[in-house]
């Protein structure tokens, strides 16, 4: 799989962790002034936080049932203050996204994607900022402006070394159009629920929903954008 985001501290063993990139040096402890900051956030954003963690938390309970692995159960949902559901997933707008440890530019660079495209999972909003948690479980805020509306999805990045079928129809056995890698990122034409319809390198056909990350299982995508 190709490089996409590296550590702080270089490369780590999760399956995105060439996609990050080294700015400030990684740290699990923030700074004082990233404290007091987060504080005097905290009644403000308070909603948006508690958001954050119930959809941790119920994403930690369906990696305890077996489900980390496919398209992810569609949550209940619930909208944040900019209107739009959440959670929902989008993608990055640049090959260079900066993602802070908290929702403003005095918290600390936790990393950098390096990867336009990138389908991310907003879990949370507040003011012009976005909770965003990728393939990897990794969890950090990202400006608005930088994420798209525009759907992607990763081929089975849990399946590494792995290449799946994508067929010229939504039928196991259809022809094979192409062989996807794990970890390759197409774009997400629509989704009946079951199967996606994709587009990678030139080529476009269909792939189980299930192999997809970026998709939530059982998701009826009709191809608009949503930001």
């Amino acid at each position: 799989m190709s490089a996409v985001r590296r550590r702080m501290t270089g490369a780590g063993s999760g399956s995105l962790d060439g996609y990050r990139g080294s700015e400030f040096g990684r740290s699990r402890i923030w700074g004082l002034a990233g404290l007091v900051l987060v504080m005097s956030l905290a009644a403000a954003g308070a909603l948006m936080y508690f958001a954050a963690a119930e959809t941790g938390s119920v994403s930690a309970a369906r990696a305890e049932e077996g489900h980390e692995t496919g398209a992810l159960a569609a949550l209940p949902m619930m909208k944040g203050p900019s209107g739009l559901p959440l959670p929902r997933f989008v993608s990055l707008k640049s090959d260079r996204v900066r993602v802070r440890r908290g929702p403003s530019t005095q918290h600390q660079v936790a990393w950098v994607y390096r990867a336009r495209g990138l389908p991310v999972e907003i879990i949370a909003e507040f003011e012009d900022w976005r909770r965003i948690r990728d393939a990897d479980g990794e969890e950090g805020w990202i400006r608005r402006s930088l994420l798209s509306g525009w759907r992607t999805a990763m081929i089975a990045p849990w399946r590494k070394s792995e290449r799946l079928p994508l067929r010229a129809r939504p039928e196991k056995g259809a022809h094979t159009v192409a062989m996807l890698s794990s970890g390759v990122i197409g774009q997400v034409v629509s989704c009946t629920g079951s199967w996606c319809r994709i587009k990678v390198s030139g080529y476009e056909g269909w792939i189980e929903q299930a192999m997809l990350w970026g998709v939530y299982a059982g998701e009826v995508y009709p191809g608009r954008k949503i930001n």
